[in-house]
């Protein structure tokens, strides 16, 4: 069960090492592109036709109708890669129960965004885990950590494409332990579980009254996606990439071109842009933008700090 491009090398890896693969459940298709006419299908979904794989995409999991599908399919584990929350009668239908990879060392980041947060938050360190899946959202007994590392310039876009496949080394090791019956669940220490909810675009403003610090590990934490955004002009001016400055010559939110650099002013040193996208525009490294942009306002506009 998985629907993003996350899911694929766990899926994978079990086909590679002989597993039958009983059926995938993925999302429903969209409809997107120009004039949203186009059927977009799931990641997960194109890499199980590909295979030849049954796949099934319920609009509703508590549906009768799905599970009678669900359950004729006699799987004796499921496996859960960023799908979505499942109703008990779903989870609780194999008799080896459902297993879960989560992108954090559990109890830390339980929530929808993890990878996010933990570069937001400034961690060095990071993981995967999986776990069975109970009533609570990523509350399950715990099976198996594996640790993975931040660099201090990695983007969420770069941890991700890390961590898939580390998860899903750490998915075939331990569907081969259940398998084996030789599993020691463990339950998590519930009193020292942090957060990591679901991203919003009000969540990705920048506020660049915040340290330099801060606000790089926020940038770098939501590139490429949704992206941190503040406004330039009246106009939604996404951040993709930047690079802490050794000097402070702008105040915060003060926007300047400095040479062939677009820079802001934090609460104690500038942040150098180096890759953007304003409203209405493609993506572009700063000094292009410069070379066919003049800077309107001195000042960002935010309100991130009013609000808070």
């Amino acid at each position: 069960m998985g629907t993003p491009e996350f899911a694929i090398p766990s899926l994978a890896i079990l086909l590679k090492n002989g597993y039958d693969i009983v059926g995938v459940i993925t999302a429903v298709d969209k409809m997107g592109g120009r004039g949203r006419k186009e059927t977009l299908q799931s990641a997960v979904k194109k890499f199980a036709l590909e295979q030849g794989l049954n796949v099934l995409q319920p609009r509703n999991l508590k549906s009768a109708k799905f599970q009678k599908r669900l359950k004729a399919l006699a799987a004796d584990l499921q496996v859960v890669v960023a799908f979505r929350m499942l109703p008990e009668a779903v989870w609780d239908m194999p008799p080896l129960g459902t297993v879960n990879l989560h992108a954090s060392l559990l109890p830390s980041y339980r929530g929808a965004a993890p990878i996010n947060w933990a570069i937001i938050n400034g961690e060095q360190e990071t993981g995967l885990t999986t776990f069975f899946l109970q009533h609570e959202i990523d509350t399950g007994d715990l099976l198996f950590q594996e640790r993975v590392t931040i660099n201090s310039s990695a983007t969420a876009g770069d941890l991700h494409d890390t961590m898939m496949d580390v998860g899903a080394e750490l998915v075939l090791k331990t569907v081969v332990a259940i398998e084996a019956n030789e599993i020691t669940p463990l339950p998590q220490a519930h009193d020292q579980a942090t957060k990591a909810p679901k991203l919003f675009k009000e969540t990705c403003e920048i506020d660049f009254v915040q340290p330099g610090q801060s606000v790089y590990n926020f940038i770098r934490g939501l590139s490429p996606w949704p992206g941190a955004w503040t406004t330039l002009d009246g106009h939604v001016l996404k951040i993709y990439q930047c690079r802490l400055s050794e000097e402070k010559s702008l105040e915060p939110c003060q926007i300047a071109k400095q040479e062939r650099n677009l820079v802001i002013g934090t609460n104690d040193q500038d942040i150098i842009i180096e890759e953007l996208q304003l409203q209405g525009r493609k993506r572009l490294k700063s000094s292009d933008f410069l070379n066919g942009y003049q800077i309107q306002n001195s000042f960002v506009e935010t309100t991130v700090s009013a609000k808070d």
